[in-house]
């Protein structure tokens, strides 16, 4: 049998997904105990018991100075930025992007605008924001706006230049206006798509999302890590991004699982 139409059964297949994250543990608990054995120390590669040290410290005891579990206070912050900013992209992309792909005289000015904007490295104008919005949760959000509304713009038009013409002509024949057409036959095309496109946008935000709180904030996971790089705390900084990889895959997951409930039709729902 050709390698191609091998497929594996169950458990195999659960062996697979997780041999490559137990062989990196293994890679790294290995090196970090060949480190600590030449030099107790060393702080590139800290031991489990370190780190689980610092995330009790962290997440289960309050703070002297604020009284707050820091590990919660940061996760919170920063949840409630990306939240907003998600969702002001996900409403602009999706009203920019069903007008650029239906209707032509908005595509005509809509459609290179969108690709000039999805050119620009949002990182790039993070001063500009913070000198126009400030240095406070406004600009944090709008990084995260900025940043991905015109790539889920420019795919949700795709996807509405993509609706068949017949689709279309037919409403129109039936009695359709434009407004009930966008509504009624575009809008439904689009919504899982949507969905789809903010599941692949969402490295891309959490990017976004701890630049802007390394720069200038006072809370938020992205400036925890970069307030304790200075003391080389690594017991701290890798459980941060452990624990900002995993809120990643939850959302991710809460996202596709929505996607097939909600849109069971959609071919990209049951990939």
């Amino acid at each position: 049998m050709r390698l191609i139409n091998r497929h594996p059964d169950r458990p195999s297949r659960l062996l697979l997904v997780i041999l490559p994250f137990a062989l990196v543990l293994f890679a790294y608990f290995m090196g970090s105990a060949e480190r600590l054995t030449d030099n107790p120390n060393d702080k590139l590669l800290p031991s489990a018991v370190q780190m689980t040290d610092a995330v009790k410290r962290l997440a289960f005891v309050a703070d002297s100075r604020t009284g707050e579990y820091l590990l919660w206070q940061d996760s919170a912050s920063s949840l409630r930025r990306l939240a907003i900013g998600l969702g002001i992209s996900a409403l602009a992309g999706l009203c920019l992007g069903m007008a650029a792909g239906t209707l032509p005289l908005f595509g005509a000015p809509l459609s290179p605008l969108l690709t000039v904007l999805s050119m620009v490295p949002p990182l790039a104008i993070l001063p500009i924001l913070f000198i126009v919005f400030g240095l406070g949760e406004l600009s944090k959000v709008m990084l995260i706006v900025i940043g991905i509304t015109p790539a889920l713009a420019r795919d949700l038009e795709q996807r509405a230049r993509e609706i068949p013409v017949e689709l279309l002509i037919k409403a129109q024949t039936l009695g359709a206006s434009t407004w009930t057409l966008m509504l009624r036959v575009v809008l439904p095309q689009l919504l899982p798509r949507l969905l789809i496109s903010l599941r692949l946008m969402l490295g891309s935000a959490w990017l976004f999302l701890i630049a802007a709180e390394a720069i200038a904030s006072t809370d938020g996971l992205g400036y925890r890590i970069f307030l304790v790089r200075r003391y080389l705390a690594m017991d701290v900084i890798l459980p941060y991004v452990v624990w900002i990889t995993l809120l990643a895959w939850l959302m991710d997951w809460g996202l596709k699982r929505l996607t097939q409930r909600a849109f069971p039709w959609y071919e990209g729902a049951r990939a």
